[in-house]
């Protein structure tokens, strides 16, 4: 296949407005060239190429010179008019026309007035195909006229007072320029506090004695006349005081508190502020509602004058000046507004068509107030001019349609306003010419290899030629993913290669005819240095070499220059340079510095540089160890499709041998600037097979390693574009999920640039309905990882598949991913909605499952909304809020914790999707049985007496059904915390307060209470109390408390267990025994003595007391039964009651005694003496 570029045309229709305004903007691209053997004979309609300014005033004392060039085929001619009628310059002996053009030459040097030629003048130039018009110029002679003679009378006032000096210059054209001087015309110092303002007025805020003088002198200056006029001189005479008083700030100008000031768009705003006042007033500007443009505002006059340049309507708005002194601060508010000359949206562009053609003239303009748009036609209102059935006019747009040969004219469109106006000659120039291309014949380009390659066909044809091109006589096909071409027919080569060179044939085809010419092309080797100065820090005085070896394309003939610090090298006999080498001799601290090597052919040039140190002798370093120099001279060989090989010369080592090598990999093309590890190969190898991508622009670069680190990449290499292919792979993470009920949304994650293979990255989307029949409906799109499919039925699965393709083919074949379209909400209620009260607290719900097309919807579960309606008990009718449980998947029974006892209950059951919720099942009313009731709500114990005491309660917070009766069991508690016997009592469920009587008094009660239901006992709650005290039992046990005799008689008892416990530790420190030790040692025989064969005891030494357990803290209870609980630690389980103790080594000393008979006990036999705690219990 060749490649082709075709001009896009269609026809355009007044109906169609939006397509013919995008139509006209390509159609008006077309453009005749300016070329010179082009323009020799092609008819062109007149354009005006030069004119003198709209506003043009000239001097009066040199000859009046109104330009008019224009250029047409034929050269066009030209006429004038004068205020609208037409000017004979024939009848005029002072006019003349310069020749080939409409310049006029008015000669008033010899005789004549200017103002004799003052006027609106228009220039018309015309040929066979239109007539093009100039701007009016109006022409006015500038002037400047003398001040008016008057009589200035000398100023006094006193020091401190403020002053202005009037100026009032004669009007002038253009206006003057003002400026204040003395007789020595020496400008006068201006300040904050003296100033010249916009109106040329000099303004002194306070004056000083020094402003005393009498020659204050105004000038006008007139620029083009170069005339100077001066006002009469001022006198002005300060009086000095010896005290002045200060005062605020009072606006000199403008007056007032508000202005107003109006600009035009583009001009430069200038407000201004003047103060008096003592001190000084220092002026400051703020807008209000917005803020002062940053790069557009100045400040002149010592911040007096506030400038903002290039205004626009956005500038629009009040501004405050603020003069602050001491004293206090004034403020004045100057109103802008910002009106608008029109100034062109769209100007209208010549237009080339061929016959039969479409297209359009668009004239689009703006201002404040908006510009009223007029069109002509060769100068002529289009209303009155002669019709054309091709044309027709729609505002700011004229519509062309099928043009013909005498369509071609020039139209000027006015854009007007009160500010000014607009004038554009745009042609419309209809021609019929076969194909010419203007390119030189056989031009030879020469190119470096991976560098891009432009060759040029500029063409012109009407209609637009169809550009193909052709490579080498065979008609090699030029394939598109290489090569790019440009809209005015250049053929790009991104990045050309050694097999690019060849003969290159443009062929430029319209309906009239064809042209075509050969372009030559040649790929050169590019230029590199592949030896590279290198850094040196050589001694004074010794010798230095820099070497720069160049390797080019043999037909390119490079020249080497050195440089020294980006200069040229000093001419000194020291510096030689040979092919490949810089020698300095005798080396000096001058010749340190930065040593470049240029290496330039003429298609390019390289550059390496080195620094040279200059020291003084030392002795010879030790070697240094550091990582390796950068690799260099990479190249790239065997370039094949997916593959290349890459070579390179490894740099200095530095002292560690490099272990391996590192290369990676840029995409110029995809990611510029990011580098990517591509592989690794061992020190010792010097090249590496490198698998490629289709479509990327390889650069790679190379780094070494030693055990010491990794060195710098090395410089990059030439760059390889690989050919494009079809992806490789497609999108993933495809889905296709609804958003709404009638759509299906498709998405992807889409391939990235390197996974592309190719330019024009697409992907085709395809889906049909999974149970039908339907084809497969595709579209393809781009840059985008979604596609919506509208109108789709609601919640339908649907399979869907997104490949991959480019322009040179399509991804394998893509998986298919099943999706479904949007969700709605479910249509109907679970039905047959039963409630299984399981207790009091738990009920299970069953209901019937949704047909599945109903659910419409992915099923999310099903829930369940339950309210407690009112109480069994009370018949509270008020609603409590709802709870809702949620059962996931298809379950179709659930089960609801957590309910109140004796209360009713409604519920509904709802079907969720991802939608939503469906409609609710009817409420369902169900009730829970009676449950045991909460304890008490209180419990007191009130009105305590010796053998009575009353208890009051409060009932049951949450009954949980219909009460039957109060349970009361008590039991008293004695001094030892042991517990009596229990009583148990029944009160009536309308009792709150009940009184025991008969108790004992001064006892501790310790009482359980709890109510009942018919579903049994709920939970209790405790209390204790005590009965009072009897008053005279407590007096007689304090008197004996305190009786001498009770007190002596407690303390010979304490005295008696010192002494025992003071033998105790005598005996045990003489080794003494006790009396079954020497009983035993008598004996020697220890058969003699036999032990008791039921239990291991010897048959001295018993106890003759009935020894009980006593735990601490037990409560035995007055039957004598032992909790569990208080014996898990004893050795009654073991069947006797024991009071045992352990001596220091573990071993039992204790004593046995039965419950009922005495049994003798002797103790086990020890050589130790017994603890003091053993030796007290045996007093106990």
């Amino acid at each position: 296949m060749q490649l082709k570029i075709m001009p896009k045309k269609k026809r355009l229709s007044a109906g169609r407005a939006p397509l013919m305004l995008f139509l006209c903007q390509m159609i008006s691209a077309l453009e005749v060239p300016l070329d010179p053997k082009l323009l020799e004979d092609l008819v062109q309609p007149p354009t005006i190429t030069q004119q003198s300014p709209k506003d043009y005033i000239i001097d009066p004392r040199e000859n009046i010179v109104i330009q008019c060039e224009a250029k047409g085929k034929p050269p066009p001619s030209f006429s004038w008019t004068r205020n609208g009628t037409h000017f004979d310059i024939d009848k005029d002996p002072l006019v003349t026309m310069k020749p080939g053009s409409g310049t006029l030459i008015i000669n008033i040097m010899s005789e004549g007035k200017a103002e004799t030629y003052e006027g609106v003048y228009q220039c018309t130039a015309r040929n066979e195909r239109g007539a093009a018009i100039s701007n009016n110029i109006v022409i006015r002679p500038s002037r400047s006229p003398l001040w008016t003679k008057e009589k200035l009378e000398p100023i006094t006032l006193r020091n401190g007072q403020s002053l202005v000096l009037p100026c009032r210059p004669p009007i002038g054209l253009p206006p003057p320029i003002i400026f204040w001087m003395d007789n020595s015309f020496q400008r006068l110092p201006q300040s904050e506090r003296v100033s010249q303002g916009l109106n040329g007025d000099l303004y002194f805020s306070n004056v000083l004695p020094e402003d005393t003088r009498e020659d204050y002198i105004c000038y006008a200056r007139f620029n083009h006349t170069q005339t100077i006029q001066q006002k009469q001189p001022i006198s002005v005479k300060v009086i000095s005081a010896k005290s002045h008083r200060q005062r605020p700030p009072a606006f000199l100008t403008p007056d007032g508190n508000t202005s107003r000031k109006e600009e035009l768009r583009g001009n430069v705003l200038s407000l201004e502020c003047i103060a008096e006042g003592l001190p000084t007033p220092i002026i400051y500007w703020i807008k209000e509602d917005g803020t002062l443009p940053i790069n557009r505002t100045f400040y002149r006059n010592f911040k007096k004058t506030l400038q903002i340049v290039q205004v626009t309507e956005a500038d629009s708005g009040n501004y405050q000046c603020i003069a602050k002194n001491a004293l206090g601060a004034i403020h004045h508010t100057i109103s802008v507004t910002v009106k608008a000359a029109p100034y062109w949206i769209i100007a209208p562009q010549n237009l080339v068509l061929s016959p039969e053609e479409d297209g359009a003239l668009i004239c689009r303009a703006s201002g404040n107030p908006k510009p009223r748009i007029s069109w002509l036609s060769n100068g002529v209102p289009i209303e009155i001019a002669p019709d054309d059935p091709s044309r027709k006019i729609d505002g700011d747009t004229i519509i062309f349609s099928k043009v013909q040969e005498r369509s071609s004219a020039v139209y000027q469109c006015n854009a007007s306003n009160e500010y000014g106006y607009l004038l554009a000659n745009a042609f419309v120039n209809v021609l019929a010419e076969p194909p010419r291309i203007l390119t030189s014949a056989n031009t030879l380009y020469q190119v470096i290899a991976n560098r891009p390659a432009l060759l040029d066909c500029a063409f012109f044809g009407s209609p637009l030629p169809t550009i193909e091109w052709f490579k080498d006589a065979k008609g090699s096909a030029l394939r598109e993913d290489i090569y790019v071409l440009h809209e005015n027919g250049t053929l790009e080569i991104p990045v050309a290669q050694k097999d690019s060179t060849g003969t290159y044939t443009c062929v430029a085809r319209n309906k009239l005819g064809m042209a075509k010419n050969d372009v030559h092309l040649e790929i050169k080797d590019p230029t590199r240095i592949i030896k590279q100065p290198e850094y040196a820090v050589v001694q004074r005085g010794s010798t230095v070499s820099f070497e720069c070896k160049v390797k080019h394309d043999h037909t390119l003939i490079p020249t080497v220059t050195w440089l020294k610090d980006h200069g040229e090298l000093p001419s000194d006999g020291r510096f030689t340079v040979d092919k490949d080498h810089l020698v300095v001799a005798d080396v000096s601290d001058d010749d340190g510095g930065t040593y470049t090597c240029v290496a330039n052919t003429t298609l390019d040039n390289v550059s390496a540089s080195a620094v040279l140190s200059v020291v003084a002798p030392t002795p010879t370093p030790a070697p240094i160890y550091d990582v390796p120099n950068p690799p260099f001279d990479l190249e790239l060989t065997d370039q094949l499709d997916r593959s290349v090989q890459l070579s390179w010369t490894p740099g200095d080592d530095n002292n560690s041998p490099i272990t391996k090598f590192i290369i990676e990999y840029e995409d110029a093309m995809h990611e510029p600037g990011l580098w990517h590890h591509q592989t690794e190969v061992p020190g010792t190898q010097t090249t590496a097979q490198l698998k490629l991508s289709p479509y990327v622009n390889y650069s790679f670069r190379v780094m070494a390693e030693n055990n010491l680190g990794r060195s710098l990449p090395s410089e990059a290499s030439e760059q390889y574009l690989t050919k494009a292919a079809e992806p490789d792979k497609n999108p993933t993470a495809v889905e296709g999920l609804g958003s709404e009920p009638d759509n299906l949304v498709i998405t992807w994650k889409p391939l990235n640039g390197f996974e592309s293979n190719g330019p024009g990255l697409q992907y085709k989307v395809s889906w049909r309905q999974k149970d039908g029949d339907d084809e497969w409906t595709s579209v393809v799109v781009a840059n985008v990882s979604k596609y919506i499919v509208s109108g789709t039925p609601t919640f339908v699965p649907y399979l869907i598949k997104v490949q991959a393709l480019n322009d040179a083919g399509f991804a394998p074949e893509p998986a298919v991913v099943m999706g479904h379209s949007g969700e709605d909400l479910p249509m109907v209620a679970p039905g047959n909605v039963r409630v299984n009260v399981v207790n009091s607290t738990l009920a299970e719900v069953h209901w019937d499952p949704v047909p599945l097309k109903s659910i419409r919807g992915h099923l999310q579960g099903y829930r369940i909304y339950y309210w407690k309606a009112q109480s069994s008990l009370t018949r509270n009718r008020r609603h409590l809020e709802k709870k809702i449980l949620t059962f996931q998947g298809s379950k179709t029974h659930g089960m609801l914790p957590g309910l109140e006892p004796f209360s009713h209950y409604s519920l509904n059951v709802r079907v969720v999707n991802g939608k939503g919720e469906g409609p609710a099942s009817a409420d369902k009313v169900f009730s829970t049985p009676e449950g045991v009731p909460s304890a008490p709500s209180s419990l007191k114990i009130v009105n305590p007496t010796l053998d009575s005491l009353t208890l009051e309660w409060e009932p049951p917070s949450h009954p949980n059904g219909i009460l039957t009766e109060y349970t009361l069991k008590y039991q008293p508690i004695n001094s030892t915390h042991e517990l009596g016997p229990l009583v148990d009592l029944k009160i009536p469920a309308n009792k709150t307060r009940w009184t025991l009587k008969n108790l004992n008094f001064s006892t501790r009660y310790k009482f359980y209470f709890y109510a009942q239901t018919a579903a049994g006992s709920g939970s209790q709650i405790t209390e204790e109390a005590i009965t009072t005290v009897d008053e005279a039992m407590a007096s007689r046990q304090v008197d004996i408390a305190t009786q001498g005799w009770f007190i002596g008689l407690m303390c010979a008892v304490a005295l008696l267990i010192l002494i025992l416990l003071i033998v105790c530790f005598i005996r045990r420190n003489k080794g003494g025994k006790y009396p079954v030790k020497e009983k035993e040692d008598a004996h020697a025989d220890p058969e003699i003595q036999p032990m008791k064969e039921d239990d291991g005891t010897f048959g001295e030494y018993s106890d003759a007391e009935d020894h009980k357990p006593l735990k601490k803290g037990s409560r035995t209870p007055s039957d004598r039964t032992v909790k569990k609980e208080d014996s898990d630690d004893s050795l009654v389980d073991y069947g006797e009651g024991v009071n045992g103790q352990f001596n220091e080594d573990g071993s039992f000393i204790g004593q046995y005694s039965g419950k009922k008979e005495k049994e003798p006990a002797e103790g086990n036999e020890s050589s130790e003496a017994p603890s003091p705690v053993n030796a007290m219990n045996s007093f106990v």
